[in-house]
């Protein structure tokens, strides 16, 4: 049994990726820490030893007091959070010896460095999407680009549920970022939205647009334009468990891995481990 530590635990993917474990067995829930609701020791999995609902404040100046006092080498804790929130999970990872799953979004540099030092240590994955189709996606895109002349047009388009705070989606940069690589990297630019005479498009140009509204779990499309004709790849999470086992795989996978930053394709080229 895999002990897992949940960071996030009453959003939607933390609830998300309890009931998937629950559901597939192999994993124990050992604590769920969470901003918004009161400590408890009530919900799913209660029954099993060392279960707990706690928020930083109560009782812990901080998530990573908090994971200090219950984390130990052989847990995995799986975070979707706020940034802070996982760049303090992090440092806790790399004192108490635990593995890092996250899948936390809009981390700024402090938060990068902290990933990467903890991975110095214990092993870390991060995704900005849990989807083995996203990765389908990622790769089809790759297979495009390489077969399309480069003066064909990209942009993407992402769309999500009325709550989300970060814009655009961390996949949606991901998939901008791996387009600008095959198309001279730095030389390319990003462009989110359009408003105004913004004049002809730039060649070199990538646009990112970003859609909320509704109950939309994850819907990314990408736009390939050349002259007369055009190809889009798209795909749509229709709901989160496709996230949560893709969670639980990456959960695997750093239960048993090295140290080091890894990414989801790792998961799906080791299949002993994943």
């Amino acid at each position: 049994m895999i002990p897992l530590i949940l960071v996030g635990a009453s959003g939607r993917m933390g609830r998300a990726v309890e009931a998937a474990a629950l559901e597939a067995g192999g994993f124990r829930i050992k604590a769920r820490f969470s901003r918004s609701e009161p400590l408890s020791r009530e919900g799913p999995g209660s029954g099993e030893a060392g279960y707990g609902l706690e928020r930083p404040g109560a009782g812990q100046s901080s998530v990573r007091d908090a994971l200090l006092r219950c984390a130990v080498q052989g847990d995995v804790i799986v975070d979707f959070s706020r940034p802070e929130a996982c760049r303090d999970t992090a440092r806790a990872c790399a004192e108490r010896g635990a593995a890092l799953v996250t899948g936390t979004t809009g981390l700024g540099p402090e938060d990068e460095r902290a990933l990467a030092e903890a991975a110095r240590r214990v092993a870390v994955l991060r995704a900005a999407n849990f989807s083995l189709g996203i990765v389908a996606l990622r790769r089809a895109v790759a297979a495009a680009l390489r077969a399309l002349p480069e003066d064909w047009d990209i942009e993407i388009v992402e769309r999500h549920h009325r709550r989300k705070v970060d814009s655009p989606s961390g996949t949606a940069l991901l998939i901008a970022d791996e387009v600008a690589g095959h198309r001279g990297g730095s030389e390319v630019s990003r462009r989110s939205g359009r408003e105004g005479a913004a004049g002809p498009r730039p060649r070199d140009e990538i646009g990112i647009h970003s859609v909320r509204g509704g109950t939309w779990v994850g819907d990314h499309a990408v736009l390939l334009a050349g002259t007369g004709e055009s190809l889009e790849i798209r795909h749509v999470a229709e709901d989160r468990s496709a996230f949560a086992h893709g969670a639980l795989r990456a959960a695997r996978f750093v239960a048993s891995a090295p140290p080091g930053l890894y990414a989801l394709e790792d998961v799906l080229s080791s299949p002993g481990r994943g």
